[in-house]
């Protein structure tokens, strides 16, 4: 099979099932009053389906969820579903400090015709694996389709490659998301859970969750850079190395910001550079200023100059 059939044939099972492809976590445009910007919002999510894009992936924390209020959240979830053009291309986060308002959170999502939902385990605490069964079970009743988001960085609780083969017997999950950083958890999982959908969860290690056998990106730099991000995606789930590996060299640069704790900041002040609406960023975050924005300044200019979009 060709690098272009596997790209169709993945794009086709996409289809069936939402999470799968690149699935971009959304930035959200605020203006300078910090206010949102909904037309830009839906433009912007129009934008990445007509670059490559496969969906989106609002209110997770690219989308600053943690500053919305209720109604922005549930809007921007209504945005991003008309502006798609079909729901199954949307897969709201719906993390929440109960479980009780994650179940809301992801039957709001179905009844804004949404395909899936990407939730974090319990963050108010350090669950242990029962409550975290508990978690994932509540919002399953929801009704839609569940992919578990693993950030044990953020939240202290580990979804464990044991852990998600458990939560996937449940029945609770299709799908992870990993953002632990371990390149080496994609073989555990695959023993262990051979159904279960791998995704990856942090961008500067596209290239080897992909060989790994990832289906799916849940994606930050495409928010600026979605043409070329999407290329570096197809060839490297096709195994076409010799397409994605000078690509991912060249993104690489801006890739592994998606890593660091200003990754908000600096994927919207790539999007303000690349011409995209990103804007500013609400508090607690900060705007980037001295060494990091001068970084995340050249190397996106870098990326442009070398015809990178």
């Amino acid at each position: 099979m060709t690098s272009a059939q596997t790209a169709e044939s993945a794009s086709s099972t996409a289809a069936r099932l939402p999470w799968r492809g690149i699935m971009v976590a959304t930035a959200l445009p605020l203006r300078e009053d910090l206010s949102v910007d909904y037309d830009a919002f839906a433009a912007h999510v129009r934008w990445l389906i007509d670059n490559g894009c496969d969906g989106v992936v609002p209110n997770g924390s690219l989308g600053e969820y943690q500053t919305l209020t209720d109604e922005e959240r549930a809007r921007v979830v209504d945005v991003a579903v008309e502006a798609a053009g079909d729901g199954a291309r949307v897969m709201p986060g719906v993390a929440a400090y109960g479980s009780a308002e994650s179940r809301r959170w992801a039957e709001q999502a179905a009844e804004a015709g949404a395909g899936s939902v990407l939730l974090l385990p319990p963050n108010a605490y350090r669950a242990d694996e029962a409550a975290v069964r508990a978690h994932y079970t509540e919002v399953a009743r929801a009704g839609l389709p569940v992919v578990a988001y693993n950030n044990p960085i953020d939240t202290k609780v580990d979804l464990t490659p044991a852990l998600l083969a458990r939560l996937h017997l449940d029945g609770s999950i299709v799908a992870v998301k990993e953002f632990s950083g371990d390149v080496r958890r994609a073989y555990e999982i695959a023993e262990l859970a051979p159904e279960l959908d791998l995704l990856i969860g942090a961008d500067d290690v596209l290239l080897e969750l992909a060989l790994a056998g990832a289906v799916g990106w849940v994606a930050g730099y495409p928010n600026a850079l979605p043409a070329s991000c999407a290329e570096l995606y197809r060839a490297a789930v096709a195994g076409d190395l010799e397409s994605a590996l000078p690509l991912y060299k060249a993104l690489h640069p801006l890739l592994r910001w998606d890593s660091k704790t200003e990754f908000v900041q600096a994927i919207k002040v790539s999007m303000d550079i690349a011409g995209r609406p990103g804007g500013p960023v609400r508090p607690p975050r900060a705007a980037l200023v001295g060494e990091r924005e001068a970084a995340v300044r050249a190397a996106t200019e870098k990326a442009l100059a070398e015809g990178l979009r």
